[in-house]
This record gives C-alpha cells, structure tokens and sequence, in this order.
C-alpha cells in the first residue's frame, strides 16, 4: 500500500472520530464504544475500517454524514 494511501485512510478516521466526539461530547463513553466497535481491538484492530464511510469522491462531508448516521443507528440499537 502507497504512503499516501496509508495517509489517506488515516486521516479519515482521524476526521469521523474528531468528528463524532465534537457532535456528541455529552456522550464520550458511548462514542468510545463505538469507535472501538469499528475499529475492532488487539490483534483484530483495522484502523482503515472507516473508509466504510467514504466513497470515491472522497468528499468529506458526506463521509461525515454517513459516519453520524452509522453512529445514530448504533445508538438505537440497530
């Protein structure tokens, strides 16, 4: 995988975390979980598993929307 690439998926979950915990700092333990439960734990830990919420044209505001409504089903319970 090309650095830029490896860059890429970083800043994308960089971007949906901060995110999350902006949108929701009232419920800090609850985004926690939920980042945990994407990005999985220990040896299964994928990092890169919020590329899920981007698309080809990379734009960042819907990938935004996508991770806020992913969270918000996750909330229901659903």
């Amino acid at each position: 995988m090309a650095l830029g690439t490896k860059n890429r998926l970083h800043e994308t979950g960089v971007a949906c975390k901060a995110h999350l915990r902006e949108q929701h700092g009232d419920k800090l333990d609850l985004v926690t979980e939920f980042i945990a439960e994407i990005e999985g734990s220990g040896s299964k830990q994928d990092l890169t598993a919020w590329n899920q919420f981007s698309d080809l044209r990379r734009n960042q505001a819907e990938m935004l929307q996508r991770a806020e409504a992913a969270f918000q089903t996750w909330l229901a319970g659903g």
